[in-house]
């Protein structure tokens, strides 16, 4: 078996950080360890094989640079990806715009139904997770089963351990940063496994993480995850 290489990863620019040059051709992804939708195009971009072709920027989100705001990308949050003389946000549009545009293997299936299937998957994921958040200011065990039993029927759909069957695409990259924080949080706090009763969820989760660009970005500490959820949404104003 081929050995898997770790990538050093650059520490994250905080305000004092000096500027990157910006447009030089390099092709720039800021991003932030712990985000988990800025965690999407970083999953992306290794999946392809891209760690040489676009360089990671964290960025210290608490304690941002002013410049990014003010001269690389004006809505303040990431990711961000710098390609081409432009930069371009929103990470459903990065992940896509990532695979279309960039070498190595493709994330989007040929099959017309499975296209359509991703494109229906891609439009439920905010809904997705609006409705868990939603939940951990109630009752979760009932409020959000509604959005795992979502996808434990769309894993039913095909034959295989992924979304779009055997085939790893962008509709787990879409999903997976957010499920595994519901799955910590939820079982810490509300004592709520999210995988009973759903084993294609169990198994989807657990093939994932047998996946290396995903593993590799798994920055996050389980801890903080939780910690972090309580603030926002638990903490009595």
């Amino acid at each position: 078996m081929a050995t898997e290489t770790v990538e050093s990863l650059p520490p994250p620019l905080n305000a004092t950080a000096e500027q990157p040059p910006l447009f030089d051709g390099t092709t720039r992804l800021y991003t932030s360890y712990g985000c988990p939708f800025a965690q999407r195009v970083w999953i992306t971009r290794n999946y392809k094989g891209l760690q040489d072709k676009i360089k990671l920027v964290p960025l210290d989100l608490p304690n941002r640079p002013a410049w990014y705001k003010e001269k690389v990308y004006p809505e303040n949050k990431v990711p961000s990806l710098e390609h081409n003389g432009k930069i371009i946000g929103e990470s459903l549009d990065l992940i896509k715009y990532v695979d279309s545009n960039f070498e190595g293997p493709s994330l989007s299936p040929n099959d017309a139904d499975k296209k359509k299937f991703l494109e229906e998957l891609l439009s439920y994921v905010d809904k997705f997770v609006g409705t868990v958040f939603t939940s951990f200011k109630g009752d979760p065990t009932k409020e959000a089963g509604a959005a795992f039993d979502y996808l434990e029927d769309a894993l039913k759909k095909y034959d295989g351990p992924f979304l779009l069957g055997q085939d790893f695409s962008l509709a787990d990259i879409a999903y997976i940063p957010f499920v595994e924080r519901f799955q910590i949080f939820l079982s810490e706090v509300f004592k709520y496994d999210i995988t009973a009763g759903r084993p294609k969820l169990g198994a989807w989760i657990e093939e994932l993480n047998k996946i290396d660009a995903y593993k590799q970005t798994k920055k996050f500490d389980p801890k903080q995850v939780v910690e972090y959820y309580k603030q926002r949404f638990l903490a009595q104003n």
